[in-house]
């Protein structure tokens, strides 16, 4: 018989999810809950089968959202319980100190998640309702939470240890948390096998980089570097976030705009990025723009690109050297031009890209550089969904987790 895992991603008003198989790795069912909790009517899409359904209708609550979804699966299927459903995975972004791994779903680490909100205040309420929910519709299967956090939580202390006040820190719990870990483990643990190298002792930098975006080095498959911190806020230009900008700005802003902490939230992580400098958060109307011969598109672009590839030289200096780049993610996967626009800044240092391999768009991980080319480049999607139905499996079929919970039926 076969085993699944439904991988859920609750959001403050959206639902992701996936049933997946763990023996090919690939998605069987997937489906999104849209608008919950809004004026309007939400919106429901579940596909099966190579068949899609979708429905509008008032979703008030994640709890009849998720009472729906599993509708869904009674009517359209696959029937969860003939599909061999082992655990529910459930995607938490923060874990915080107290989670460097993953951990059932119990009334203990369902107000642990909600308390770790503090870091994460637009994704850990979301996150935990959503397994609490869960908990109650499915109490026969294991559910447990999978923390983006968590890979992150092995980074030397040298890169997760701001400069700031040591006890302002400590009070705090301020620190380097990082985010995406879930698909930076993923795609450093098969990169290796996709460009023909050992593991031990490969030094590689993975962009992590859609409308969130992320770097990464790792050593041997650790990490030694991450660019997102304590939120997802630091780090690359992304969609509506503005990554990397000096905190005085703040201070400027509430002094001279008279900017209040939930103006500024929202110009920081929503009206910012590539939205704030386009009016687009998505990079193929940013595109678009640059073609027309908007110089706005054409500087933020600019921006986007610097930024990555500054990150690309403080890594590989950390490392002493650099073995593979990897591309993942919405524009890491799909977009031709960036990924060509970081790699002429690297041509310096040796690295040369094949045009026609670059230009060629596939679902499959393949190299993208030459073979004398100084570093392996490579585009590989991530598969965030996979590495938490592997993870949540492993604890279903412990029946406990390294914290001490125990699953009981």
């Amino acid at each position: 018989m076969a085993k699944t895992v439904l991988v859920i991603n609750s959001g403050s008003s959206s639902i992701k999810y996936q049933l997946v198989d763990l023996e090919s790795g690939e998605g069987i069912a997937s489906g999104l809950v849209e608008k919950i909790g809004e004026p309007v009517d939400g919106h429901y899409k579940h596909e099966y089968n190579g068949e899609k359904h979708e429905l509008e209708e008032p979703i008030h609550d994640h709890e009849q959202g998720l009472k729906r979804v599993l509708g869904f699966f009674d009517e359209y299927g696959p029937n969860l319980a003939e599909a061999g459903i082992v655990a529910v995975g459930h995607r938490v972004v923060q874990g915080g100190s107290l989670f460097p791994k993953p951990a059932l779903v119990t009334d203990k680490t369902i107000n642990q998640v909600k308390d770790l909100a503090v870091l994460a205040p637009l994704h850990n309420g979301p996150e935990a309702t959503g397994a609490e929910v869960m908990r109650a519709l499915l109490p026969d299967v294991p559910q447990v939470f999978v923390f983006d956090s968590s890979f992150f939580f092995q980074l030397p202390k040298a890169a997760s240890t701001y400069a700031l006040n040591k006890e302002i820190a400590e009070q705090y719990h301020i620190r380097r948390y990082g985010a995406h870990g879930t698909s930076h483990e993923y795609i450093s643990s098969v990169v290796p096998e996709v460009i023909g190298k050992p593991a031990e002792g490969l030094k590689q930098i993975v962009l992590h980089i859609g409308n969130g975006a992320s770097a990464s080095a790792e050593v041997s498959g650790k990490p030694v570097e991450t660019s997102m911190g304590l939120t997802p806020l630091e780090g690359l230009v992304m969609g509506g976030r503005t990554g990397d900008i000096d905190p005085a700005v703040v201070f400027h802003l509430i002094r001279n705009a008279h900017m209040n902490v939930d103006e500024l939230d929202a110009l920081f992580n929503k009206r910012s990025g590539m939205m704030g400098m386009t009016g687009h958060g998505d990079l193929r109307e940013v595109h678009k723009l640059v073609e027309a011969g908007d110089e706005d598109a054409k500087l933020a672009l600019d921006i986007y690109v610097h930024r990555i590839v500054g990150y690309i030289g403080n890594y590989t200096a950390q490392m002493g050297g650099v073995d593979v780049i990897t591309f993942t993610a919405g524009v890491g996967e799909n977009d031709e031009i960036v990924r060509k626009m970081v790699c002429d800044k690297l041509a310096p240092f040796g690295v040369k890209l094949d045009e026609e391999k670059n230009n060629t768009r596939s679902k499959q991980p393949r190299v993208i550089s030459t073979p004398d080319s100084s570093v392996v480049i490579a585009v590989i999607p991530t598969n965030e969904e996979l590495a938490i139905a592997r993870k949540s499996a492993a604890i279903a079929e412990e029946g406990q987790d390294t914290y001490g919970n125990v699953f009981a039926k």
